[in-house]
């Protein structure tokens, strides 16, 4: 969730462990020749063990700067929904060109993008190809390939055609985030180890997904080597993002996170709240990247959009087909809940801007504070900027505390 750069569920996560964890391994891809448009096809069928990968393209990231030597590849995988249902993902898979000097064998930092809009054309897999809109993390890539680590970068869920990617839905980012990891070892040419040391990282919607990644990663991934998570700008109680959001210069987020939580959890209402004016906010929400997000949609106002004038507070008592309410579905998704049962076994550093004007601070607060209750081993900065400009403000931190992690040094905890 963020300014344009043009502008300076638990029981769901066991349960998708256990419906993959027995199946057999699909036939891995012997090249990777894929058509572009295949990478972003539904396929007919979705492989059940997490991290296939389905198909693959050799692929130049004009985006990432710094003319680095890298091979890089757009991936199509299979992850799980937050019902445990096989679902395909895309995504970028990047691995330096010089060989690893390090210990052990090289690194994965799997990353998940900040706010890029709903339209198909804004995936961030996309974006690093050359067809540009307005992503604005390309730095953040070439950080982390100078460093010498692999790079494993999703879309996140429902960027493939006629999807509708599910902005801010917990367990399926997380999924998603967590998968793409598993993926990139079996990228044809990439060598990369699949025991290898992983890093997950994010930033505003990343830094959501990238903490419920860290959430989940023991009870959905335990095979994978995780052994920290950067996450930044975190909107960690939807509810809360929402009241700061609804009316205001950034309410475009606010209907992008109607929609992506709707598109994830389809027994919620929707349609029949909309009067024309939310329709038309919907359609446009759903075909323009992030800076068409902030402009067209500024200043709108949830009441302004229903049948009935709804307020947010009205809005969460809608109960869906499923017995469940849009206040209820929402609650799940909050960062820093029952971390008793989401077991993190690898430190955590959060951080936020001072002059946040996107996400409410004491919200971001409120995650840190129930980290360090938990006993998770949790860093902490705050910087200066506000919401975008705290992403890039903190990319060499996160880069230096990642490699930290890898070279297996102990974490520091601020709480």
């Amino acid at each position: 969730m963020k300014r344009p750069a043009l502008v300076t569920a638990l029981v769901a996560a066991l349960l998708g462990g256990v419906l993959v964890s027995g199946a057999p391994a699909a036939e891995q891809v012997a090249a990777c020749t894929a058509a572009d448009p295949d990478i972003y096809t539904p396929p007919a069928t979705v492989p059940s063990t997490p991290g296939t990968v389905l198909t693959c393209r050799s692929v130049t990231l004009s985006q990432v700067p710094g003319n680095l030597a890298m091979s890089a590849w757009k991936v199509l995988y299979s992850s799980t929904d937050n019902t445990g249902r096989p679902v395909a993902v895309s995504g970028t898979l990047a691995v330096p060109t010089a060989p690893w000097t390090g210990p052990g064998t090289r690194p994965v930092v799997a990353f998940h993008p900040g706010t890029l809009g709903l339209g198909p054309q804004c995936s961030f897999s996309k974006q690093l190809a050359g067809a540009y809109q307005d992503e604005y993390e390309g730095d953040n890539i070439a950080a982390l390939l100078k460093a010498g680590y692999a790079v494993a970068a999703t879309d996140g869920p429902g960027y493939l055609d006629g999807q509708t990617h599910r902005y801010v839905s917990g367990t399926d980012s997380g999924h998603a985030l967590l998968d793409i990891a598993r993926a990139a070892p079996a990228v044809p040419g990439s060598g990369l180890s699949r025991q290898t040391r992983v890093g997950l990282w994010g930033y505003s919607e990343g830094g959501a997904a990238s903490l419920w990644a860290a959430q989940l990663a023991a009870g959905y991934a335990p095979g994978l080597n995780v052994v920290g998570d950067a996450s930044g700008g975190i909107p960690g109680d939807l509810k809360e993002v929402a009241a700061g959001l609804d009316g205001s210069a950034f309410s475009g987020f606010l209907a992008d996170a109607a929609i992506g939580i709707q598109a994830a959890h389809p027994a919620l209402p929707f349609d029949s709240l909309l009067n024309d004016r939310g329709r038309e906010a919907v359609k446009t929400a759903k075909s323009v990247c992030l800076a068409g997000t902030v402009t067209a949609l500024a200043g709108r106002s949830i009441k302004d959009l229903t049948t009935a004038g709804l307020t947010l507070d009205q809005l969460y008592q809608q109960r869906g087909s499923d017995g469940r309410t849009w206040g209820q579905v929402l609650d799940a998704q909050k960062l820093g809940v029952n971390l008793g049962a989401y077991r993190i076994t690898f430190p955590v550093l959060q951080y936020r801007g001072a002059l946040d004007e996107v996400i409410p601070t004491a919200t971001e607060d409120t995650v840190r504070t129930a980290y360090c209750a938990a006993g998770v081993r949790t860093g902490w900065k705050i910087y200066a900027g506000d919401h975008l400009l705290t992403d890039n403000q903190a990319v060499g931190d996160v880069v230096s505390w990642l490699g930290d992690r890898f070279a297996g040094r102990p974490a520091d905890s601020d709480c």
